[in-house]
């Protein structure tokens, strides 16, 4: 953003000096030529009085009179004068390069003069190898042309006096242009400094930082900005802080009832005939139901409000100790537990998180193995990802269960009497670590459960 502002700045900036200065260099070389032009007319019509008694008298002494005008004149100013008959044959010419008695009878510029007329212009010489100013003005007398007299003045001085103003103004624009660059990034830098101050508060609490804050500082636009941010982030602040105190009482109000209706219904237990036992039976079973659902909205909600930093961990040896504490339980079922490790496997996560991840990953597996299975848990270094695999042998899910296995309370066939949360936990988990989870069909039949975690 400083630099699209310091471009608009730098942008209207040599928008103004373009219309300032073009048109006043275009003005300045107009004048110069103007001034030069009718200079050299000035000279040419008071070179044609000198010379209008030599070219009526022809007296060799007037001629010479003018010669030595026209010499002098040619080696202070660098003109070259020509004074023609009025059948335009040189009567003097200050160019040695020419004889005299040369007819310029033909130059467009003597004819216009000797037909009476004043003629100016500049035309490229090719002889010079640059542009020649030419001033032809008729010498006449008693209204009759006597000859004329032509100027050309070679334009390479004052060209170069424009080339010097344009540079002046290059220079002065040059100038000006850094001057407001310079204030430009200063002005841009602080707009744009309190926004980068807000856009990182905005970052901090997007990973879950909610007592980042915002700098009120800078234009009143970003200050406004800022207090929407800090307002946001109190607001969020305080509804996590609500929820924390829901998880906390519900954990103490919600399991303690539900522990004591249980034990009060195992206990009428003796005290009900048998026509009524099914029914108290599943009295039992739908509180034990309403207990397994309770734990999971009490696990989903702390994991929504988990703070655990990640860390450097060992992922193989973490897996290990979980298979380890699991073992008993799968003995217990007739499952077999296996690890399997290739190569080593760090990542930065949480360990607690991963840890949960595990246990309702092979919680869901021996939940679905029948006595005899197998259900691997497994380690792999891949190059973006570190995977790890729980891969069990039960009845596998179809292409579009395994894409709602993550919605909350959803149950697939052979769930059996689970509350539809353990992966909508899981997905919480892994994504508080900047990972993914995602269900794939093991072969010949189950599904394998990766979870996939940044290496460390």
């Amino acid at each position: 953003m400083t630099n699209r502002l310091l471009l608009g700045y730098v942008a209207v900036t040599v928008l103004v000096l373009a219309i300032l200065e073009i048109p006043l260099g275009i003005t300045y070389a107009r004048n110069e030529r103007q001034d030069l032009t009718t200079k050299v007319e000035r000279d040419a019509v008071a070179m044609g009085s000198l010379a209008q008694d030599a070219l009526e008298g022809r007296d060799p002494g007037d001629v010479e009179a003018v010669r030595r005008l026209a010499l002098d004149y040619a080696a202070e100013t660098g003109g070259r004068v020509v004074v023609v008959g009025p059948r335009g044959r040189a009567v003097l010419d200050t160019s040695p390069a020419f004889p005299e008695g040369r007819n310029f009878s033909t130059r467009p510029e003597v004819e216009q003069a000797l037909a009476g007329e004043v003629a100016t212009g500049v035309r490229p010489s090719e002889t010079l190898g640059t542009s020649l100013l030419y001033v032809a003005v008729p010498v006449a007398s008693q209204g009759e042309i006597d000859g004329a007299v032509r100027i050309t003045y070679p334009t390479s001085a004052v060209d170069a006096r424009i080339r010097r103003y344009w540079l002046v103004l290059a220079a002065i624009g040059a100038v000006v242009l850094a001057a407001a660059a310079v204030i430009g990034l200063a002005v841009a830098r602080s707009v744009t400094r309190p926004l980068r101050e807000v856009e990182r508060a905005a970052e901090a609490l997007g990973r879950g930082d909610l007592d980042a804050r915002a700098p009120a500082a800078g234009p009143e636009e970003v200050r406004d900005l800022a207090h929407v941010v800090n307002e946001t982030a109190a607001k969020l602040q305080a509804l996590l802080h609500s929820q924390e105190a829901f998880v906390a009482d519900a954990s103490h109000e919600l399991r303690t009832p539900l522990t004591a209706l249980r034990l009060r219904l195992e206990n009428l237990e003796a005290d009900v005939p048998p026509a009524g036992r099914p029914s108290l039976e599943g009295a039992v079973a739908e509180v034990e139901r309403l207990s397994r659902l309770v734990e999971g909205l009490l696990a989903l909600a702390r994991s929504d409000a988990s703070e655990e930093t990640g860390e450097r961990l060992d992922l193989g040896t973490l897996v290990e100790a979980r298979a380890e504490a699991w073992a008993a339980l799968a003995d217990e079922r007739g499952v077999l537990l296996e690890t399997s490790r290739d190569g080593p496997a760090f990542v930065r996560a949480a360990p607690v998180r991963v840890e949960q991840v595990l246990d309702n990953l092979l919680a869901n597996a021996l939940e679905v193995s029948p006595e005899g299975a197998r259900i691997v848990l497994g380690t792999s270094r891949g190059r973006e990802w570190v995977e790890l695999h729980v891969v069990d042998e039960g009845p596998g899910l179809t292409a579009e269960e395994r894409e709602r296995a993550f919605d909350r309370f959803w149950r697939g066939r052979g769930s059996g009497e689970g509350s539809g949360l353990g992966l909508a936990i899981v997905k919480r988990l892994v994504a508080a670590d900047d990972g993914r989870v995602e269900l794939r069909p093991a072969a010949p039949r189950g599904v394998d459960a990766v979870v996939l975690l940044r290496p460390s």
